[in-house]
């Protein structure tokens, strides 16, 4: 039987290629829009202006992350295991703790934003009169307290394929304003306003689409539950820590790179590599949904204990992803120039920090199963070691390369990140993999 026989013959594998369908078709569509925005509001831009978007944009997400708890995790980890065992009311409290939490944490950040606006514009955006832009933006994450949580309830439910469709609305939402701002010669200003619009409607979105959701399986009165009712607190506030101190070290290695690009260099050169790096990322189109469909079947195969299973799961989907982000960087080396191009003239400079970029995104997006593995089996620890051990050696290396070698070693610093960091959480993972599959067999 030939592989892509198997492949196709596999049910558990269908059905995640099904429900990630789903959402790569909307997601898709959404990405023409996200690049046609991308693209006009480059062109009407200079590279320095670009460039502050995106350092205020990217300083907002980063405050929020390093705060949040990732109760999209816990909801699906925890609330998935209830859920599969017919416990309703733990599932019920599960999701009503961490929405709770969740929101909280987003008030928080958005005062802390507001606190810290002029110190960011000062210190990363090197443009007088700007902070008032960072807190203005942080208006989304108000609008967002809930999303984590309710993106877990949807993948817990089998449901995340809304999520595309929300994407999607609020993806012609801002592609519509920008387009606007472009034909009308709008300001900057303008197109921070259409990139929070849309955060707007992401959030809400999501949240009420959870909802209903929610009401459906559990019942309406499901947010009654008490939450001293889930058992292993103690499991659940460690699980929800480590993911957060692991998210927290991702954020701050490499999601938040184009703050140090800002810190180091000027908001131009920032505004070169958020393009840069704005087109390596499409690799997560079709890797995204993927994550969020493989993470609670593999959850749940690890619930089971079939680890010959999970094995046969694993390289499959392994095989299927690396044909497909082989294929698409070798689209970037051919066309790179090309599509850096369409941004502008003065955007082709950044297409070797892309070259080098994309040796990091493809192994990292290659085994985008990595780090889900490790939390569906107990050891969310392991990722905080690894980011804070690969992530310090990078942040290390950055002040006497930077200086030296520019956006190339922006770039370059990053793809080691991933490479170093996933590689070792993969190891990690199938390693635990064959040690839980020996003990079954005594």
């Amino acid at each position: 039987m030939s592989l892509l026989s198997k492949l196709k013959d596999d049910p558990l594998l269908s059905k995640v290629l099904r429900s990630s369908g789903a959402l790569l078709s909307t997601n898709t569509i959404s990405l023409g829009l996200s690049v046609v925005q991308s693209v006009l509001a480059a062109r009407l831009l200079e590279p320095l202006e670009f460039g502050l978007v995106a350092i205020i944009m990217s300083y907002a997400s980063t405050v929020n992350g390093l705060l949040s708890f990732r109760m999209s995790e816990l909801v699906v980890r925890y609330g998935g295991e209830y859920l599969e065992r017919g416990e309703k009311e733990k599932t019920a409290a599960l999701v009503k703790a961490a929405a709770l939490s969740e929101a909280a944490v987003s008030l928080l950040a958005f005062l802390v934003v507001t606190i810290t606006a002029a110190l960011a514009s000062q210190h990363l955006a090197k443009i007088p009169n700007t902070a008032i832009l960072f807190i203005i933006y942080s208006l989304g994450l108000l609008a967002n307290f809930n999303t984590e949580t309710s993106t877990g309830v949807l993948q817990m439910l089998g449901k995340i394929k809304y999520q595309g469709v929300i994407n999607l609305v609020q993806s012609i939402i801002t592609a519509g304003m920008i387009t606007f701002a472009y034909f009308t010669n709008g300001s900057l200003q303008f197109i921070l306003y259409a990139y929070l619009t849309g955060k707007i409607v992401l959030g809400l979105g999501t949240f009420f689409t959870a909802l209903f959701q929610l009401n459906k399986k559990l019942g309406d009165n499901w947010w009654k539950a008490k939450i001293n009712s889930i058992p292993k607190i103690k499991e659940l506030t460690h699980f929800a820590i480590s993911t957060n101190l692991s998210a927290t070290a991702i954020l701050v290695f490499r999601e938040s790179d184009i703050l140090w690009v800002g810190y180091f260099f000027t908001s131009t050169e920032a505004g070169l590599y958020k393009v840069a790096y704005g087109i390596i990322s499409l690799f997560s189109v079709a890797s995204n949904p993927f994550i969020l469909t493989t993470y609670p079947e593999i959850n749940k195969l690890v619930t089971q204990k079939a680890w010959p299973r999970l094995k046969d799961f694993l390289k499959k989907i392994t095989t299927f992803s690396a044909v497909y982000n082989l294929a698409l960087a070798a689209g970037f080396v051919i066309f790179g120039k090309w599509l850096l191009s369409i941004y502008g003239g003065q955007y082709v400079a950044a297409y070797p920090v892309l070259l080098v970029l994309l040796v990091g995104f493809t192994f990292n997006y290659i085994l985008y199963w990595n780090r889900p593995l490790l939390l569906s089996l107990g050891l969310p620890q392991f990722p905080i070691y690894v980011t804070l051990i690969v992530g310090l050696i990078k942040l290390a290396l950055a002040f006497p390369l930077f200086p030296r070698y520019g956006l190339i070693a922006a770039g370059g610093l990053l793809s080691f990140y991933y490479i170093a960091s996933v590689g070792a959480i993969v190891i990690r993972g199938l390693k635990e993999i064959r040690q839980n599959e020996n003990r079954s067999h005594y």
